[in-house]
């Protein structure tokens, strides 16, 4: 064989190898995103598709059941140190286009345009998408809170970082939530169905709030991806009766209760960042 055909050989071997390793590493960069097809799993415990069963529903799914890092934890005091070089959450989210989406186990904003991102350590994480469970997913020392919501970032680099926020029943509705009511009421009880809701300011979901929690962990409904910074802001905010029961009603029957158990800590490391008291930011 000439130099010159070898020489081709090689190339068009080095062409081929490089077109399978982009083609694996797509479906591995969209593995740590939540699946959209609730009928694979549910809720229910000791249901055959109920949370103790998540892992060996799917392959790619292991992580539910043998993951180390897997995530709702419960914020137990006795775990949790001061870190107070974690700094303010540094976030600039802006108003965006967005869809509302009916995910059958949950109700979930999507954002179609720059929402803006949040910063952590250097790195970018943009926000995707927001949604809530009911009851809260994550305890603070065991208590549980009547819903959580949770914003949805993701890097350049695909890894995921979730700010989450705690809400009790009380005399105040949501402010948030009381612009999306009308596209709530919409999408009702029709799974996989998605309205154009124009501009959402995510600001208003986020608050100001500036104490919060911080862990390594994984997103809490299949594929249970792992390795997502989680922040749960401590100050617990409030939610009307009816907006609690509007997003339950929304939903499947069986996926009104839609909040994973709690999962081992398995001694990983919690901070909580808290400004000095004289801090003007307090």
């Amino acid at each position: 064989m000439s130099p010159a055909r070898r020489h081709l050989r090689l190339a068009v071997a080095a062409l081929l190898t490089a077109a399978l390793l982009l083609s694996a590493a797509v479906p591995a960069a969209r593995a740590h995103l939540e699946t959209e097809h609730e009928e694979e799993f549910s809720y229910i415990p000791g249901d055959e598709h109920g949370p103790e069963h998540w892992g060996s529903i799917k392959a790619e799914w292991a992580a539910c059941g043998t993951g180390p890092m897997q995530s709702p934890i419960d914020l137990s005091h006795e775990r949790v140190s001061l870190v107070r070089s974690l700094g303010y959450l540094h976030h600039s989210y802006r108003p965006a286009e967005a869809s509302i989406v009916n995910r059958g186990h949950d109700i979930m904003v999507r954002f179609e345009g720059d929402a803006g991102s949040l910063v952590i350590n250097g790195t970018a994480y943009y926000l995707k998408q927001l949604h809530w469970h009911s009851p809260a997913e994550h305890t603070v020392d065991g208590r549980r809170n009547d819903m959580e919501l949770h914003l949805v970032h993701e890097s350049a680099e695909k890894k995921a970082a979730v700010i989450a926020i705690l809400y009790e029943v009380g005399r105040h509705d949501d402010a948030f939530l009381r612009h999306l009511e009308p596209f709530i009421r919409r999408i009702a009880d029709v799974r996989d169905r998605e309205e154009r809701i124009g501009m959402v300011d995510p600001r208003r979901a986020r608050g100001s709030a500036s104490v919060y929690y911080r862990y390594m962990g994984s997103l809490t409904a299949p594929p249970c991806t792992e390795g997502v910074i989680w922040t749960i802001v401590k100050r617990v905010r409030t939610v009307s009766k009816y907006q609690l029961e509007l997003l339950r009603e929304a939903v499947h029957d069986d996926m009104e209760n839609n909040a994973r158990p709690l999962q081992e800590a398995n001694n990983r490391h919690i901070s909580i960042f808290r400004p000095k008291p004289d801090d003007k930011h307090y």
